[in-house]
């Protein structure tokens, strides 16, 4: 059954979490935004080595639950894996979470979330 149109019809925007590259490359292709002040929130976070698990955990909770022009949430493998749980947990149709290799670390299909629903419901 799908969603009602009352469930995605304001969300407008990608939101991404991911390494430098990854972002830097999302910004250039177009995906900024910034929401009018005095909120002033991004719909991007770039993660290095130094970023508190708990900021990259207040991200993902801000794009999924708090924001609602989020449509989709890019998010690198990764990144996606120091927040397993967080990720896992998450079920809602939307936003949509996809995860995305980078530069340094290879997309492994057996990590991804999404990847392991299908193979469950195809009885793999």
């Amino acid at each position: 059954m799908a969603a009602p149109a009352s469930a995605y019809k304001d969300r407008h925007f990608l939101a991404v979490i991911g390494d430098e590259d990854s972002v830097t490359g999302l910004l250039l292709a177009g995906i900024g935004h910034v929401t009018n002040p005095p909120d002033s929130q991004r719909n991007f976070l770039v993660v290095d080595k130094k970023t508190e698990t708990s900021a990259i955990e207040a991200a993902f909770d801000s794009f999924t639950k708090t924001r609602k022009d989020i449509a989709i949430l890019l998010i690198n493998q990764h990144v996606a894996e120091r927040i397993r749980e967080r990720v896992d947990s998450f079920t809602d149709a939307f936003p949509a979470i996809l995860e995305i290799p980078s530069k340094e670390h290879p997309y492994d299909p057996e990590k991804d979330s999404v990847m392991r629903r299908v193979r469950r419901l195809f009885g793999e």
